[in-house]
C-alpha cells in the first residue's frame, strides 16, 4: 500500500525537524505506532564510482526531542564535523538501524533506480523487526517493498527518522570511500567521494575506470580515451566481483 504526498552547521534545522518532524503524523494517519515505522534514505545515487548506500532508522518517541535539539537534519546540509558529531548520538538513541548497499555492478546491470531500491530494501531487511510503515525520502515509491509506505518529498528535511537515516548512510559510504582511496589513490576518492568532479573525470580520461566505477555512468568521459589503449591493468588482475564483495 502506498500513501502519496503531494551547508553549514551554524544553521538551525528546518522548522519541521526542530519541532520533532512529521514522522508521528504519518504514523497516526496510517494507524501505525511510532516505534513501528522506519525512515529510509539513500546516498551516492549520482556518483560515478562505488555502491549506492541506504540506511533505515527506527526511533523511540523519547529520542525525538533529544535528536531534534542536537540539530539532526538532512546530511547534505551538515558539514563533515557535524555528521561525525551526530552519528554516535543517533546510534545510541535509535531503536534500530539498518544499512544496505548495491554495487556498481548491480547499478550497471539493473539501472540506478532499481539498484537504489535494492539498497533500501536491504537496509530495511537488516532491521530486527519489519516496520509496519516505511517513510521513503523523495517522490518515488519503493516498488519492491510489500508493506505500507509513505513517500515524502524532501523527507530528510521533514522527518527525523529519514534525516537520521541520511546521516548514517552518508557516514558509512564516506568511510568506505576513504578506505578505497588507499586502493585507488590516483582518483582522489577521499576528496570527492566518487562524484564527477573535474579531477575525477580527468583521472578517468588518463587511467580508465577501476572495477568499482559505474560504467553506465561514464558516457563520454570513458569514450574520450584514445582508441586502442586497451583495458587498464587493474581491470585485468581483478576477478569479477572480488572487490565489491570485500567492500561490505
Amino acid at each position: 500500500m502506498v500513501i502519496s504526498d503531494g551547508d553549514g552547521d551554524g544553521l538551525p534545522p528546518p522548522e519541521h525537524l526542530s519541532k520533532g518532524g512529521e514522522d508521528a503524523q504519518y504514523g497516526a494517519t496510517a494507524g501505525v505506532a511510532f516505534t513501528s515505522l522506519a525512515g529510509v534514505d539513500e546516498v551516492g545515487r549520482g556518483c560515478l564510482f562505488g555502491p549506492v548506500f541506504a540506511a533505515a532508522c527506527c526511533l523511540y518517541p523519547e529520542a525525538v526531542p533529544v535528536l531534534a535539539a542536537a540539530g539532526v537534519r538532512d546530511s547534505k546540509s551538515l558539514a563533515p564535523s557535524g555528521r561525525q558529531r551526530l552519528l554516535p548520538l543517533i546510534c545510541h538513541m535509535a531503536k534500530d538501524l539498518g544499512l544496505g548497499q548495491a554495487s556498481a555492478r548491480e547499478i550497471d546491470h539493473q539501472g540506478i533506480r532499481a539498484a537504489t531500491e535494492l539498497a533500501m530494501v536491504r537496509a530495511l531487511q537488516r532491521l530486527v523487526e519489519p516496520p509496519q510503515l516505511v517513510l521513503v525520502d523523495g517522490n518515488l515509491q519503493l516498488r519492491p517493498w510489500p508493506g505500507q509506505q509513505q513517500v515524502v518529498v524532501r523527507g530528510d528535511q521533514r522527518c527525523l527518522t529519514i534525516a537520521c537515516a541520511s546521516i548514517v548512510a552518508k557516514q558509512a559510504r564516506d568511510a568506505l570511500l576513504l578506505r578505497l582511496d588507499q586502493r585507488f589513490p590516483a582518483y582522489g576518492l577521499a576528496a570527492h567521494k566518487g562524484y564527477g568532479t573535474h579531477k575525477h573525470r580527468e583521472a578517468l580520461k588518463r587511467l580508465g575506470p577501476t572495477p568499482l566505477h559505474r560504467l553506465s555512468f561514464l558516457g563520454k568521459v570513458w569514450t574520450t580515451r584514445k582508441m586502442g589503449e586497451g583495458t587498464p591493468p587493474h581491470l585485468d588482475s581483478t576477478k569479477p566481483g572480488s572487490l565489491e564483495q570485500g567492500c561490505g
